[in-house]
């Protein structure tokens, strides 16, 4: 009963024009950044590792290399601070979780694009 009393609570706070993606996509997040009195939006683009959670509390693990350098970042989906989540490119994985990129470097990064 306390399950459903929660959905009907958090249902107005769920966004309805989010893209459907998956893990193994690239995805591009576009976030809003608050400086000062202004708002600008800054793109965070990656592929996603891992989602978990559902309904308003469903989150979505991105990764990139930067520099050499692997950057993570976790985003919630219905968070008012995300402007857009657009998918760049769909790939084909057998695994719910791509936590074995983080030990790759260089071209075996790259995972198999799906055609559609």
């Amino acid at each position: 009963m306390s399950q459903q009393i929660m959905a009907l609570a958090e249902k107005p706070f769920e966004k309805t024009d989010v893209d459907e993606f998956e893990v193994g996509d690239t995805v591009e997040v576009h976030t809003k950044i608050l400086e000062g009195e202004k708002e600008r939006i800054q793109k965070f683009i990656g592929t996603v590792i891992g989602r978990n959670g559902s309904g308003t509390r469903e989150m979505f693990l991105v990764r990139r290399i930067v520099g050499g350098e692997g950057v993570e970042k976790k985003f919630p989906v219905h968070s008012p601070q995300i402007a857009k989540i657009e998918v760049k490119k769909k790939a084909i994985v057998r695994r719910a979780k791509l936590y074995y990129l983080r030990d790759r470097v260089g071209k075996a990064v790259r995972l198999k694009e799906r055609r559609y």
